[in-house]
């Protein structure tokens, strides 16, 4: 892989993990349609590092804000207030994701791999669901309205995000929607319950480069991948939060279906 594929791939990243246009889409269909090789180890690294540090740096203050609560909450032995509760809900709310993500995601992206089609058709779906969870939704409620039970609805939904094509903030902005959250709450809310998620994966594949060592030559192609993601990532979360708070999410949804149709198109034609 060039210094180029990977600032590009990085940038894709950084803009797909955090929109709901679905980041496991695009790093499969863009490079199997302009036929770039598949990147390796070294690079998966780098995007998951990437975004890590991205969602780690923007919500910094929020992550010190969940340390402080959930120490003194230990501390009083009750977690009677939301911001006090909001840390154990997002422990729970990760749990369905790293259980079912540490069982299937492997075979799952095996499968999916050689299903462009199958992608494209997630893409345009859950696109369509996300417009009407954002159509229909009350969005009355902020975080401090949230309980175990929803915590849960979206955490399994978080599942979701394993087929290529959904995307793990879609599919969390949308059944927060539904549950009556509002877009800016539900945007938040999906951005610190992937924290875990993110944070597990980037170190996993940091442990497995440890063991095996960066190849000759990949160096610049890790940094690359890094810097790219983070940086893109970082703009995307501040775009997507400011959007939420005066706009619909429907620029994603026609995104998603005219790019879904153009991929389904693409890909059918070339059978």
């Amino acid at each position: 892989m060039t210094i180029t594929h990977a600032a590009l791939l990085g940038i894709i990243q950084g803009l797909s993990e955090v929109l709901p246009i679905s980041s496991s889409a695009h790093l499969i269909l863009i490079p199997r349609l302009l036929g770039w090789p598949e990147s390796g180890l070294t690079f998966d690294v780098a995007l998951h590092l990437g975004t890590f540090i991205a969602l780690a740096f923007y919500f910094r203050r929020d992550i010190v804000d969940l340390v402080v609560n959930f120490s003194s909450g230990l501390k009083q032995g009750r977690f009677r207030t939301p911001a006090a509760r909001l840390p154990l809900y997002l422990v729970a709310g990760t749990i369905p994701a790293a259980i079912f993500g540490k069982s299937l995601e492997k075979p799952i992206e095996e499968l999916f791999r050689h299903s462009p089609s199958l992608i494209a058709a997630l893409l345009i779906g859950f696109g369509l669901l996300l417009a009407f969870a954002d159509r229909v939704g009350p969005k009355k409620w902020k975080l401090d309205r949230l309980t175990f039970k929803s915590t849960m609805i979206v955490g399994f939904a978080q599942c979701l995000a394993l087929f290529p094509g959904v995307s793990r903030s879609g599919i969390t902005i949308t059944a927060a929607l539904l549950l009556g959250f509002n877009r800016e709450s539900a945007t938040r809310f999906s951005f610190l319950l992937s924290l875990p998620i993110v944070a597990g994966a980037a170190l996993l594949k940091v442990g497995q480069l440890v063991k095996s060592g960066i190849p000759a030559g990949e160096g610049g192609v890790l940094l690359t991948g890094i810097a790219t993601s983070a940086l893109f990532g970082y703009l995307s979360v501040a775009f997507l939060l400011k959007l939420v708070q005066r706009r619909s999410l429907s620029p994603f949804v026609w995104y998603r279906v005219v790019v879904g149709i153009a991929f389904l198109g693409f890909f059918m034609r070339g059978r």
